[in-house]
């Protein structure tokens, strides 16, 4: 990896794991891949076992209280935690997240966030978790993919680490392409069309691309994709089209606030 002065030159996803091996993984194919190779971005995945402290190299332990399963041990993951990141406070520290069902859900904006953050350490957990007191000590913030339980927090530190790379400067081609994805503006993604224009199916129904894409009219493509878009955010996700439609409701409002001043404004013809 290469270093500045201030820090790595380029974002640096460091990941400290059980299972080292599971890295890269998928991230090693495709543009993330690419972009590891060429050094956009760089990757440290670090054995949180190697910094056990008996001979058995233990870094769970059973629950105070009682209960089933195990807990990963404060005094490890402090020390594995403090030799990747560094100290809390220190400078060029960055980010450091631990993947966890209870924390806030990954959304475009958190990735937006985390990719303008030079450095970024992610702890994943297993068996129960991992005990509170190295999460408070070493302020870490807890992040989710959503509401479902993982076998660790690998997979989430995959997806996490691809979506950020994504948006790096270099990794994808077309920029525009960026702009109008799921969540770039509130919506999910409107429908995609290709070659042949008409295809038969399996049960012999021909299904034909919508005639306004092979019109040439770029104004009616864009009309058509965002009413598409908003449909689409309306029937599956109200959770997105509510403060989507209030915002548009808003903005409208203050347009039309703005014409009726203008026409005040204006004199009237003789």
């Amino acid at each position: 990896m290469n270093h500045g002065a201030d820090g790595p030159l380029v974002w640096t996803a460091k990941v400290l794991t059980l299972f080292p091996e599971m890295f890269p993984g998928p991230l090693g194919q495709s543009l993330a891949g690419k972009a590891l190779e060429n050094g956009v971005w760089a990757l440290e995945s670090v054995d949180i076992r190697s910094f056990a402290r008996d001979k058995h190299r233990s870094v769970d332990d059973t629950p105070f209280g009682g209960g089933a399963g195990m807990v990963m041990r404060p005094d490890v993951l402090d020390a594995a935690l403090t030799a990747t990141a560094g100290p809390v406070g220190a400078p060029g520290r960055g980010k450091a997240i631990y993947l966890s069902p209870r924390g806030r859900v990954l959304d475009q904006a958190l990735v937006k966030e985390l990719a303008a953050t030079p450095v970024v350490t992610l702890l994943c957990g297993r068996y129960e978790g991992v005990d509170e007191r190295v999460l408070d000590a070493h302020g870490l913030e807890e992040v989710s993919l959503g509401d479902f339980v993982l076998s660790g927090g690998e997979p989430a530190a995959l997806c996490l680490i691809d979506a950020v790379v994504r948006l790096l400067p270099g990794v994808m081609g077309n920029t525009e392409t960026a702009g109008e994805e799921s969540f770039e503006r509130g919506l999910l993604e409107y429908p995609h069309y290709t070659r042949p224009a008409v295809w038969t199916d399996g049960q012999g129904v021909e299904r034909a691309v919508p005639e306004v894409l092979l019109s040439g009219h770029h104004e009616k493509v864009r009309a058509w994709r965002l009413a598409e878009a908003e449909r689409i955010t309306e029937a599956r996700r109200p959770d997105l089209w509510s403060p989507y439609e209030a915002e548009r409701r808003a903005r409208n409002a203050e347009m039309n606030k703005g014409r009726r001043q203008v026409r005040r404004r204006d004199p009237k013809p003789e």
